[in-house]
């Protein structure tokens, strides 16, 4: 979606949630639209506004419209889990994100009805709307050319907890772009570059100046790299420079 399209489609629920009293949701926003949600988000609050991917963490993630505060009870998000496996797993494929994904969509859903997917060790956990998630139970049958099953998941299972490596870096400076820099192995420059191209995030929030600094907690996505957390600053080193703390998604 445009950014015009997905503001005038967040206005529009929000504006109906409050007015019919009922709760309203989007389909799965990628970070982009999220970024556009955050821009505007002061602006919906009238209609109460919470956001969910299904797990802490989740990248890809819905938009709820509406609270138990102005309704007096409360909705849940039509969120599911499904868990997807090779029915022999010693004769599997080799099987990716891109792999399931791939497969998912090419049984005719919309990415927008697909949240994110956790791959590992062959097996896959996909967090999809209500809506598709039978219908991806019963025609899933194989991922490349691996026969899988498809199953429900009651409860979000351990290893979808988010796995972290903790990094101490150096940096000139405080900066957006310095530090993209030095966790990425990049140049200043390509930095720069990635910033103004609109695929860096900060809490989901595009950012567009380079020089921004970061503060503790602060979560930062870039686009086809992956993400951390700024845990904070850890002191000066003996030429003046900086020693940073983050931890890395995994």
């Amino acid at each position: 979606m445009t950014d015009t399209i997905i503001r005038n489609r967040l206005q529009e629920l929000a504006e109906k949630s409050y007015k019919e009293g009922v709760f309203l949701f989007t389909d799965f926003l990628s970070v982009s639209d999220l970024s556009c949600f955050y821009e505007i988000r002061r602006e919906l609050e009238y209609a109460g506004t919470t956001v969910s991917g299904g797990v802490d963490g989740a990248e890809r993630c819905m938009v709820r419209f509406g609270s138990e505060e102005n309704f007096g009870y409360e909705v849940d998000f039509p969120i599911q889990l499904l868990h997807i496996s090779p029915l022999q797993k010693k004769f599997s494929d080799t099987l990716t994100h891109r792999d399931i994904l791939g497969s998912v969509i090419g049984l005719g859903l919309e990415r927008s009805k697909l949240g994110d997917i956790k791959v590992k060790d062959n097996e896959a956990f996909i967090f999809v709307s209500d809506v598709v998630s039978e219908y991806i139970i019963q025609n899933l049958s194989y991922v490349k050319h691996t026969h899988v099953k498809v199953e429900l998941c009651e409860d979000i299972p351990p290893e979808l907890a988010p796995e972290f490596v903790e990094e101490s870096i150096i940096v000139s400076s405080n900066r957006l772009d310095a530090i993209i820099a030095r966790v990425y192995k990049m140049s200043r420059d390509i930095s720069v570059r990635f910033i103004s191209e609109g695929k860096v995030f900060i809490n989901g929030r595009e950012m567009t100046g380079n020089a921004k600094p970061l503060k503790p907690g602060d979560i930062v996505s870039v686009r086809g790299k992956g993400r951390f957390i700024f845990e904070g600053e850890g002191g000066a080193t003996r030429k003046d420079k900086l020693y940073i703390n983050i931890r890395r998604y995994v």
